[in-house]
Order: structure tokens, then C-alpha cells, then sequence
């Protein structure tokens, strides 16, 4: 069985990936951190990675994921961690696996699955949220990347963004819109959550790359819209927002209000 490799071969692995831009820290062979402070140590520069497994060695290579020590330079990536012994997570993988993009996939130590994804604004970690054995490993976390001991590549594809349907089962829905009176405090949370969700998506459509505008403004357009049944927002709202960032990405205005009617009708009707 594949294990660790000896520090002096993790080494080599993490100042080849720090060269790529991703941030690298040593940890131990049961996953911990060597270094004192965890992701927080992780660091893109060759030369630092040096001082860090001489410091604290360590058999393993930790990337951090989300914004860690992000300075506008290196890539940033978001994990989705498949635990494939836990039958709940095999019956979702094989029930929604068709429907995930091709994006670079590492096979795991306990034969589980990284899919790797670029990191989404606001995407955070989570355990079990979209099924039990299913996590996400995003801002504040970080994965070990086991290529760098002989397991598995299973996907080489390029690293993709991810799917708006993923996002979805992702991130938690904010409660319905009820009392305003008794639950202020909640609305105003999920409030600032519906609008941080709508400049996200924004986002994503405006800087998307040729090939993929429309496609994106269609799926980030049918995300949104799963806040109109609570109240949280109104295609009307959704519809100026998407055609503004359509418009800045590039697409022609019939594409734009086209494929925006399209995903509001496919999701509430109309």
C-alpha cells in the first residue's frame, strides 16, 4: 500500500508545487500539520519551502485551500473530498457523478476522491453539508495531495469552476422569510447572504472566459433564482443584476435577455 513519502521526496514534491503557485505546508503521516500554525505557514515561494520541511519535516504535503496567503499571485483551489467507504457518500457519487464537470481528481489514502476545483468567492468548508461523508474543503482548509505519494491521478483535466447545481447543495439556503418582527436578526443575516450569493454569481459571469459567458450566465442565473419561492429575491431583481454582468462579459443584450428568461423559467416557471 502507498504511504507517505520520506521527507527528503516530500520536499522535492512540495517546491515543484510550489513553482505551480499552490501553497504548500509539511504535515505528519496521519494527516496533522508539522509546522506550528497549520495552512496558516503555507506558503508559494521555493525558497520558503525549503526553511519549512527543515524546520519541521514532514512525510506528507499539505495544500491549503481557499484565499490562503493569497498576494494576486499562484492559484487558488477549492477541494471536493468523496469519501467512498461511507455508504452515503457512494450512493450520491453514484447517483450525481455524470453530472460533475472534468476537473484534475487525485484517488485518496482511504480510496476516496479530490476533485479539484478553482476556488469560488465565499465558498467555504464544510462536513457532510451536501451528504454524509461528502465534504468541502474551501476557505480556512486544506487536503493532502497524495499524488506526491504515488497514489492516483484519475483525472488530469485542466482545474474547472465549480458547477452552479454543486454550489447549490453546497452552501446553506438562509431561513424563509417569515415574522419579520421575531426573526430580524436571522433576515438580516440571510440577507447579506442572499447578496453576497448575487455579487458572487455576478462575478462569475463577468469574468468568464470566451466559450463559456453564456453557458455560465445560464447556470449562475438558475442559482439565484432558488431564492424567489422564500421572498429573498424577484426574477425582476435577478434579471437586471445577470444582464448587467452578461453585458460586461461581453455578450450580445438578445443573448443576454434570452438565456436569463430561459434559467428563470427552467427553475420558477413563468
Amino acid at each position: 500500500m502507498t504511504g507517505a513519502a520520506p521527507p527528503i521526496k516530500a520536499l522535492e514534491h512540495a517546491y515543484q508545487l510550489a513553482q505551480a503557485g499552490l501553497p504548500v505546508f509539511p504535515c505528519k503521516e496521519d494527516k496533522a500539520p508539522a509546522c506550528p500554525h497549520g495552512f496558516k505557514d503555507a506558503t508559494r515561494d521555493p525558497l520558503q519551502v525549503e526553511f519549512l520541511w527543515a524546520q519541521h519535516p514532514g512525510s506528507l504535503i499539505g495544500v491549503a485551500t481557499g484565499l490562503a496567503g493569497y498576494d494576486g499571485h499562484g492559484r487558488c483551489i477549492d477541494v471536493l473530498d468523496i469519501d467512498l467507504h461511507k455508504a452515503a457518500a457512494e450512493e450520491w457519487h453514484e447517483a450525481h457523478c455524470t453530472n460533475i464537470p472534468r476537473t484534475r481528481t487525485h484517488r485518496t489514502r482511504s480510496g476516496g476522491l479530490h476533485c479539484l476545483f478553482w476556488h469560488r468567492e465565499g465558498m467555504r468548508n464544510s462536513a457532510g453539508r451536501i451528504a454524509p461523508g461528502i465534504d468541502v474543503r474551501a476557505e480556512g482548509g486544506y487536503i493532502i495531495w497524495w499524488p506526491a505519494t504515488g497514489l492516483e491521478v484519475v483525472d488530469k483535466a485542466p482545474l474547472t469552476l465549480w458547477p452552479a447545481w454543486l454550489v447549490e447543495q453546497a452552501t446553506p439556503a438562509p431561513p424563509p422569510k417569515a415574522d419579520l418582527a421575531k426573526l430580524e436578526r436571522g433576515i438580516e443575516k440571510a440577507d447579506r447572504y442572499v447578496q453576497a450569493a448575487m455579487r458572487s454569481a455576478a462575478r462569475q459571469v463577468a469574468t468568464a472566459g470566451e466559450g463559456t459567458r453564456n453557458q455560465t450566465l445560464n447556470a449562475e442565473t438558475f442559482a439565484l433564482a432558488r431564492f424567489v419561492p422564500d421572498g429573498h429575491l424577484t426574477p425582476g431583481e435577478i434579471a437586471s443584476v445577470m444582464a448587467s454582468a452578461g453585458l460586461a462579459a461581453g455578450l450580445a443584450a438578445g443573448e443576454v435577455e434570452k438565456t436569463i428568461a430561459s434559467a428563470l423559467r427552467a427553475r420558477v416557471g413563468g
